[in-house]
């Protein structure tokens, strides 16, 4: 089980100056445009709320664009991260925003261990918890980075969207893959990534486990947090059904025929008790 750290490591590593590179991370708009948000950060705003003043922690941060757009709300940031080469390129980009964001290099369950002091709102992004076996270790370590009266914030793939068929390009929705957390890691080799690069890579596999619902908000109420919110979404950040899919206006994308029937994506919200 401990390989699955050095295994998807090698493969992050790998990617990241291909993903800070690419058009669809926006890298160069952080530095010609001080306002400039993510748009996963942009579409957070309604849910998120005022984060002035705030001591934060980005957690799975990766090159940091959402890091550095909650800086531009106002939060004092940290960003976390286990890849030594998303971080490089994160500290980059933080440089050319003219933000002030301390990186940390750790395994987020080693998070507690590396960082100082309790924090007002814990954050983590799309495509996160994935990457995580133990939701419940992970709560757990959310919790212990919370001050009193201090948030959790995620949005996260709707478990239900990791399950799907992703092979099928009629208009059934099917589901293939785990929508359970399970002891053993599905393993995929697959040598492209998320983003249009003409690199080629060889580090092509990795360990990845689904998180049901349930699972996650029973973890997170077992670590002694008070659940405030669960919102499902009927969008997500990125193609994630190649050819079923339409791009929206916000930059999210949408199932194009009956997207009612699918949870995209969901945002979950709690705080540690005063």
């Amino acid at each position: 089980m401990s390989d699955y750290l050095t295994v998807n490591r090698a493969n992050w590593d790998e990617r990241a100056p291909a993903h800070a590179a690419s058009p669809g991370y926006g890298v160069s708009r952080f530095a010609s445009d001080p306002a400039h948000l993510s748009d996963v950060v942009r579409f957070d705003v309604p849910l998120l709320g005022d984060v002035t003043g705030q001591r934060a922690v980005h957690l799975q941060c990766h090159i940091g664009t959402d890091t550095v757009s909650l800086s531009r709300l106002g939060a004092r940031m940290t960003g976390l991260d286990f890849s030594g080469e998303s971080l490089k390129q994160a500290r980059i980009i933080a440089e050319q925003a003219g933000a002030d964001i301390p990186y940390v290099q750790s395994d987020v369950y080693a998070a507690r261990e590396v960082l100082e002091g309790e924090f007002d709102l814990v954050y983590t992004g799309i495509g996160a918890l994935g990457w995580l076996p133990d939701i419940r270790r992970w709560a757990a370590t959310v919790a212990s980075l919370l001050a009193p009266g201090g948030r959790l914030f995620i949005r996260e793939g709707h478990p239900v969207l990791w399950a799907c068929d992703y092979d099928r390009t009629d208009d059934v929705i099917a589901l293939a893959e785990p929508y359970f957390e399970l002891a053993e890691p599905r393993v995929y080799d697959e040598p492209g990534t998320y983003v249009d690069t003409d690199q080629e890579f060889t580090h092509t596999v990795t360990h990845e486990w689904s998180h049901g619902i349930g699972e996650t908000v029973t973890a997170v109420l077992d670590a002694g947090l008070t659940l405030t919110g669960l919102v499902e979404h009927q969008s997500v950040p990125w193609n994630a059904l190649p050819g079923r899919m339409r791009r929206l206006d916000n930059g999210e994308w949408q199932l194009a025929d009956r997207p009612e029937r699918l949870p995209h994506t969901y945002t979950l919200q709690a705080r540690k008790p005063a």
